[in-house]
């Protein structure tokens, strides 16, 4: 199993913790709270993160007997576009993340495959695949801007909301046409 160098990350990067004033020490803990910028392509295909878009980070770092827990949420904004009536949305997301990062050598490092546990460079932790993958999978893959969204008309593709009640566009086959003025006339 390949060892990860220290020198991978880099310390001063925003979603990179610093674990050194966190005692290896199972039952210590620190938060972390800090507004970090949201980094590119984190989103879906109609919806995401805004690159460079503030994140907040509500952390929670427990030293763990074979590595450090980290907890928390984090919050930021959304922007996209309804899968239906392709409006903009501009909405808020507020995820959980819960992720153990193994010790160098641990138990656990040794144990485990690469991608089942995060790992501990050193004393630096790589949240940004975990923030990634709680961000992503929380994200819905046809976004809707409200709830009964109608959508736009087949036909000539303005919104349904635009349209009067009565709009068609149905053509009827001049063979059968004489037949509907009977259906009318009934009414």
């Amino acid at each position: 199993m390949p060892k990860h160098s220290p020198s991978t990350l880099d310390p001063r990067s925003p979603l990179v913790l610093d674990t050194r004033e966190l005692p290896r020490r199972p039952g210590v803990l620190r938060t972390h709270k800090r507004v970090v910028p949201a980094p590119a392509d984190l989103g879906v295909e109609l919806i995401g993160v805004p690159e460079g878009a503030d994140l907040d980070l509500d952390l929670r770092l427990e030293s763990v007997s074979e590595g450090v827990l980290v907890s928390g949420t984090v919050t930021g904004p959304v922007k996209g576009e309804c899968g239906r009536c392709l409006r903009e949305i501009d909405d808020s997301l507020a995820v959980t993340i819960q992720e153990l990062y193994a010790y160098e050598n641990s138990t656990t490092d040794d144990t485990t495959d690469t991608d089942e546990v995060g790992r501990m460079q050193g004393d630096l932790i790589d949240l940004e695949p975990a923030l990634r993958d709680a961000v992503v999978l929380a994200l819905p893959t046809n976004p809707l801007c409200r709830e009964d969204c109608p959508g736009l008309c087949p036909d000539c593709g303005v919104h349904w909301d635009d349209l009067p009640a009565d709009h068609s566009h149905q053509q009827v086959d001049p063979r059968w046409a004489s037949l509907t003025q009977l259906t009318r006339t009934e009414e």
